[in-house]
């Protein structure tokens, strides 16, 4: 049997360091999403983009970012995920830089894509980093939960940062990708200075899957690009090339299903020689069912949760900035509450995942994210901010960070070490994936309502603007929004009631837990002798 490695005993300050570090690129990576969304309108005036390709500009970074995330979180699990990580902030910092610079649109969305790439390299990475550093234990809790109050943080980062710049010149729009280019080399720097050298086995088959690489890929683009594109195409949902698209895309998911599971059974032959064409499985199908399932349903879960998370939060940007009239600034501060109730949930994570079981967060999280959409399908416009606005901005973020927080330390507990990376990487492929369907059905669902609404009241659909018809068509966007965590609630009502708690209580639990946990014939374990530095602060939460 191999042999266990342990985890290098780090100072108390360069454990801070590498969560801060981790933390940091996810404030990046949401960020560089929500301060573009913000500035959506000024971009396009700058620009001269079209309003029906503003969108681009999001969709670019999410289709490189979300649909490479799995074939760079097994790259990272192979090779080194300090290279990916390191890798990945330089690539955003550079395209970043080249996105501030950008002279038209076609050249903003083509360095978003690129952007986006640096991402689906440094976020897995970040994830199997801190899943090896810390072993099942308090400090592992620590570790995860402030990675996750990263999500709030970029947003409302992200959100202030846009709208502030936006406010007050048409031009300063690029000075958010200059910060972004400023806070990624920030990042990059911290990772050299708390990241550990990577030990790369050479006992694990390095060989890698690139038919099952590029059948996901593709597969993934197609379909995301699909969702993005088929609601503004010229002939709608009936465009020839999107039709084609749709079809090719879940072809190519349904061949890339068929080679991974052959690939497997490969694997698991010991008589089946070794070859370029027979690599080990880019994603294990076995894996979906890891926990009796359970861990299929969190990533489901995740999956419907973003559905419902992001199209909150456009429909509500959209309500106050096109029907309300509110200024890119006057926006933003609506927002506000999100940072602070986000760090409280993370902060609430910590100290209780230990005490309840996972099923108590998914189901309170998913039903109080469903409550913030309802809130908005009810608002009264004449009412005050904070009658539905504010417990709405609340309660939005509760899903997300419990779910994100609590679900990725179940997934690290039930992964092998050497599958962190592509562990995580499957579970923010889901959230993206989530996030574009999401947002797709949304839209499809307020531009029938908008479109029905004008006709009975005899207005033009291309002239209806800030009017009762728009102000049906967001109130059903969020009924809409608020099926998806609401599905989820259910889901994990029924299917996680019995995992149990995930978090751990003490270093001899932790221990315990380590000699408990089973690898994968083959994989070795990483295990620390004694606790990291990080778990004699535990006390402090």
């Amino acid at each position: 049997m191999a042999s266990r490695p342990t985890v290098s005993q780090r100072s108390l300050l360069r454990d801070v360091a590498l969560v801060a570090t981790c933390t940091t690129a996810m404030v990046v990576n949401i960020s560089n999403s929500t301060s573009i969304a913000i500035s959506l309108a000024t971009i396009g005036r700058g620009l001269n983009i079209q309003e029906d390709q503003l969108q681009w500009l999001l969709s670019s970074y999410a289709l490189s970012s979300g649909c490479l995330l799995l074939f760079f979180g097994r790259l990272a699990d192979l090779y080194g995920r300090k290279k990916g990580f390191l890798l990945g902030m330089l690539t955003q910092a550079i395209f970043a830089v080249g996105c501030g610079f950008a002279p038209n649109g076609i050249t903003l969305d083509v360095l978003r894509a690129f952007q986006g790439l640096g991402a689906a390299a440094a976020i897995p990475s970040a994830l199997g980093i801190l899943a090896h550093s810390f072993p099942p234990s308090r400090a592992r809790t620590i570790a995860f939960t402030t990675f996750a109050a990263g999500a709030p943080i970029g947003g409302a980062f992200g959100f202030v940062i846009g709208g502030v710049v936006t406010q007050f010149s048409d031009d300063h729009w690029r000075a958010t990708f200059f910060v972004a280019a400023g806070l990624c080399t920030l990042t990059f720097l911290g990772g050299i200075a708390s990241m550990e050298r990577d030990v790369i086995d050479y006992n694990v088959d390095r060989r890698v899957d690139w038919i099952g690489a590029s059948l996901v890929t593709v597969g993934l683009v197609l379909i995301v690009f699909v969702l993005g594109q088929g609601q503004i195409a010229s002939q709608g949902w009936g465009t020839p090339y999107i039709i084609a698209c749709l079809v090719i895309g879940v072809l190519l998911l349904a061949v890339f299903l068929v080679w991974e599971h052959h690939l497997e059974k490969v694997l698991e032959d010991p008589h089946k020689e070794k070859s370029f064409w027979t690599p080990p499985p880019l994603m294990r199908l076995s894996l979906w069912a890891r926990a009796n399932g359970q861990l299929a349903v969190v990533l489901i879960i995740a999956f419907l949760n973003w559905c419902g998370f992001l199209s909150w939060s456009l429909w509500v940007q959209l309500y106050y900035q096109n029907y309300v009239q509110l200024s890119p600034v006057h926006t933003m501060v609506r927002f506000l509450p999100m940072l602070v109730t986000g760090l409280l949930c993370n902060f609430f994570v910590a100290l209780v995942v230990a005490r309840l079981p996972l099923v108590v967060f998914f189901v309170s999280g998913t039903v109080i994210t469903a409550c913030a959409a309802i809130l908005f399908a009810l608002i009264d416009p004449s009412a005050s901010y904070w009658a539905f606005g504010f417990p709405s901005t609340v309660c939005i973020v509760f899903g997300a960070d419990f779910v994100y927080s609590a679900g990725t330390i179940f997934l690290a507990k039930v992964a092998n070490p050497g599958e962190h990376s592509v562990v995580g990487a499957l579970f923010q492929t889901m959230t993206q994936i989530g996030s574009a369907f999401g947002l797709t059905l949304t839209t499809i669902t307020f531009n029938s309502v908008v479109t029905s609404e004008s006709k009975k009241m005899g207005i033009p659909v291309n002239l209806a603007g800030s009017n009762a018809a728009d102000l049906k068509g967001y109130k059903a966007a969020q009924w809409t929004a608020a099926a998806f965590p609401l599905l989820a609630a259910i889901l994990a009502a029924i299917f996680l009631r019995n995992v149990g708690i995930v978090g751990h209580k003490n270093n001899r639990a932790d221990a315990e837990s380590d000699k408990t946990v089973a690898a994968e014939p083959g994989t070795p374990q990483i295990m620390s002798e004694k606790p990291t530095p990080l778990q004699s602060v535990q006390s402090i939460v």
